[in-house]
C-alpha cells in the first residue's frame, strides 16, 4: 500500500532535505531510518518538495511504499519515537496508488520571516532572518505584486538550479508587519531552486531604500540570474504547505511553530 505522511522540521542543523552520499545529517535519512524501523523494511519516500540546508517546513508531505500494516497512529507514533528532536511526523494516512507528493500538488505556500529591529534575537537566531536597518513593508509589498502571474524566473532562480522551464506562475505574494517581526508569504503552482530566497533578498534591498519598488520588476525583465539581488539566508524561510486535488483528502498543515 501507499502512505502519505505531513512532516515538520527544524532545519537548522540539517544539510537539506535529500540523502546525500558523503552521509551528512539531512531530514530524508533520518525520516527514512525511523519508517524502516515501524515497517520492519528499507523505506524510500518521495517528496512534495526539497529544501536546502536551514530552511524549515510546516507543511512538507512525503509517501511511501510498504507491505507492513500498521495504523495510521502506529505509523505516525512509531516514526515520531524513532525520529530526533528536530523532526517530526505531524499525520498519516493511506492514499490511493495514483497519488504522488511530488506530482500530485497544485501548489505550493512559503513564509519567510524578518526580524526587523537594532538588536539580534538569541531566541530566534535560527528561525528568522536578522536585519537591523529598518524596512518598510509597504514597499517591499508593492514591489512584490510585480511577480505576481505566469512569468520566466530566470532571474530569480539559482544558476545551479535543474528545473527544466523557469516559468512558473505566482498566485500571490503578501508582505506584512506584525511588529518587530515582517513576513513574506508566497503561493504559486511550484517554486525554483533559491527562488523565495532571491525574492526575498532582492524585496529586502528595496525595503532598506537601495533600490526603487520598480526594481523587482525590472530583475524579472532581465531573464538573467546574475543580474539579480543577493539570496537572502535560509533561516527565515518555512515551506508552510502543498495543496492537492481534493480527492486525495490531504490534511493542511497544523499552523504552529511559527517565530510571530
Amino acid at each position: 500500500m501507499k502512505i502519505a505522511l505531513g512532516i515538520e522540521y527544524n532545519g537548522s542543523a540539517f544539510h537539506g532535505w535529500q540523502a546525500q552520499k558523503d552521509g551528512v545529517r539531512t531530514v530524508q535519512t533520518s525520516l527514512e531510518a525511523a519508517l524502516s524501523k515501524v515497517a520492519n523494511h528499507p523505506v524510500r519516500v518521495t517528496c512534495a518538495g526539497r529544501t536546502d540546508t536551514g530552511v524549515h517546513a510546516l507543511g512538507q508531505v512525503v509517501n511511501f511504499e510498504t507491505d507492513a500494516l500498521r495504523s495510521e497512529h502506529n505509523w505516525m507514533q512509531g516514526a515520531n519515537t524513532n525520529l530526533p528532536y528536530d523532526v517530526s511526523v505531524a499525520w498519516a494516512r493511506p492514499v490511493s496508488d495514483d497519488f504522488s507528493a511530488r506530482f500530485s500538488a497544485v501548489s505550493r505556500r512559503y513564509r519567510y520571516f524578518i526580524l526587523n529591529r537594532i538588536s539580534r534575537s538569541s531566541v530566534l537566531s535560527d528561525r528568522v532572518t536578522w536585519s537591523h536597518r529598518p524596512l518598510d513593508e509597504k514597499s517591499m509589498h508593492q514591489a512584490a505584486q510585480a511577480l505576481v502571474g505566469q512569468n520566466d524566473f530566470s532571474s530569480y532562480r539559482a544558476l545551479a538550479c535543474q528545473a527544466k522551464s523557469p516559468v512558473r506562475t505566482m498566485h500571490s505574494i503578501e508582505v506584512e508587519r506584525r511588529g518587530e517581526i515582517i513576513e513574506i508569504r508566497l503561493h504559486a503552482n511550484a517554486f525554483l531552486h533559491h527562488m523565495v530566497r532571491n525574492i526575498a533578498g532582492v524585496l529586502m534591498s528595496i525595503g532598506r531604500g537601495e533600490q526603487s519598488v520598480d526594481w523587482a520588476a525590472e530583475i524579472l525583465a532581465f531573464k538573467d540570474r546574475t543580474k539579480g539581488g543577493v539570496t537572502a539566508p535560509p533561516h527565515g524561510l518555512y515551506f508552510e504547505q502543498v495543496e492537492y486535488p481534493e480527492e486525495f483528502e490531504i490534511p493542511a498543515p497544523v499552523q504552529s511553530g511559527f517565530p510571530a
